[in-house]
């Protein structure tokens, strides 16, 4: 496994990290004071980092073996993955085409300690369609024909920077308090309220990465 390998697949992870979802619930678990918010938060980006984890290890064992099986499986597969990247691109972009209000977010009343383990999969579970960087990631370890052990370790480490800003926020939140507690409810408050202000554009930005990425599955 190469050097470069690992370095495209860190960045992915890294853009994929940005991933308003889960950070936006541990902000919420911090904000509002919830029972034990360091055990919650911890939790909430565990079941994060393992849906991460179980999702990729299954497409990454399952694609490369069909990959293996069918002539040209390796192609196809990219062709796919780079495909439905495009995809959420362009959808991305035809959203920032109109204004829209941001969903309340609040935690279900059935929230818990207890309970933030399943609340942090089914958050993470529930955007990872939207996840283009991950699946390019997993198309880059199957067509590099990464065997399974390294792999799976890769996406270990996958899931481990997919919760970086989640741990960041919740360390920064216990060591200095009262100076990032207020920026985190401003963060909270960024993708919680008003609406989406249309932006021609953004849009222009996404469709044209949208391009440039339909072009390299066309072309591949």
């Amino acid at each position: 496994m190469s050097g470069a390998l690992l370095g495209t697949v860190a960045g992915l992870a890294l853009l994929d990290s940005l991933n308003p979802a889960t950070i936006v619930t541990v902000a919420l678990i911090l904000i509002l004071g919830a029972r034990r918010p360091v055990l919650s938060a911890l939790a909430v980006a565990a079941g994060a980092a393992a849906t991460v984890f179980a999702f990729g290890a299954v497409v990454f064992l399952s694609a490369g073996a069909a990959a293996d099986l069918v002539q040209g499986g390796i192609v196809w597969l990219r062709r796919l993955a780079f495909g439905l990247a495009a995809a959420a691109l362009f959808v991305a972009a035809v959203r920032r085409l109109r204004a829209r209000p941001r969903r309340a977010v609040a935690l279900p009343a059935w929230f818990s300690p207890a309970t933030a383990l399943p609340l942090g999969i089914v958050v993470t579970g529930a955007d990872l369609p939207n996840a283009f960087p991950y699946f390019i990631a997993i198309e880059r370890l199957i067509s590099a024909r990464v065997p399974a052990g390294p792999g799976l370790a890769v996406l270990v480490g996958y899931a481990v920077v997919y919760t970086l800003p989640c741990l960041i926020l919740l360390v920064a939140s216990r060591l200095l308090h009262e100076r990032v507690q207020p920026r985190i409810k401003r963060l909270f408050d960024r993708f919680t309220t008003g609406a989406v202000r249309r932006s021609v554009p953004m849009a222009l930005g996404l469709a044209s990465l949208g391009v440039v990425t339909a072009s390299v599955a066309v072309t591949t």
